[in-house]
């Protein structure tokens, strides 16, 4: 093993992201390394094959001018999608996903379109002018939708913090074959595991792999994009 994976492994270690469940899925049995105290132990170095796998995928599409879309819907992970989409200018969403967001787009972006017309209406600023806020509890649903939706394009890739937590996404991007990363746990569903491009087998309770993978993600956009401009040469991760 070189001394870049080696690295690369100490860095997933330090996260525990190899700490899986007590009984994992059939689908997953191909990512363990083994078992120890009834927990099953995830294989590091195929995870490390598959984050490989994932970074590049990310960014040929963004070398090729796509765009990500972000899913998470952990509180506690909030802020760091968050500040990496903003960092690298990609979409985010934050909270529920909302049935038909990617094969309903059309009229997705008329409500979009709806949404920015109303946030950026004058009177919002003026709490002595009542008509906008009336439909406030709207706007703040609104809000929650698209606050992170940085494109009117249909993504041209969905990554995914936590594979469980966001299952009603995944059919959607496989219907409409938009290739997806996803971080899945050792019991993840036999069937949402088939449906998920790039699966990257992990502990995602870990907040520390989080921040490695967001990392990891945001490093390989910038890398791409530095690499669009004339005369620049970048080193591959």
């Amino acid at each position: 093993m070189c001394n870049s994976n080696l690295l690369v492994i100490q860095k997933l270690l330090s996260t525990n992201a190899y700490l899986g469940h007590r009984i994992p899925t059939p689908d997953f049995q191909g990512y363990l390394y083994g078992f120890r105290n009834e927990m099953a132990i995830i294989d590091l170095e195929k995870t490390l094959i598959c984050l490989r796998r994932a970074c590049n995928l990310i960014g040929s599409i963004i070398g090729a001018k796509g765009h990500l879309l972000l899913v998470n819907t952990n509180p506690e992970y909030n802020r760091i999608i968050q500040r990496m989409a903003k960092r690298t200018n990609q979409s985010y969403i934050n909270h529920k996903w909302i049935g038909g967001f990617l094969t309903n787009w059309k009229h997705m972006r008329r409500v979009q379109k709806h949404f920015q017309d109303f946030s950026a209406h004058p009177n919002l600023k003026d709490a002595s002018i009542s008509s906008p806020f009336d439909y406030f509890p709207r706007f703040r649903k609104m809000q929650k939708c698209f606050e992170g939706i940085v494109t009117h394009n249909i993504p041209d890739c969905l990554v995914i913090i936590n594979a469980n937590q966001n299952s009603m996404a995944i059919p959607e991007a496989n219907q409409l074959q938009i290739p997806i990363v996803a971080s899945v746990d050792s019991n993840i569903p036999n069937g949402l595991h088939k449906l998920i491009t790039y699966p990257v087998p992990v502990n995602d309770d870990s907040i520390k792999f989080v921040y490695l993978f967001r990392n990891l993600i945001a490093k390989t956009v910038i890398l791409a994009k530095r690499a669009q401009r004339p005369g620049v040469k970048v080193k591959r991760l």
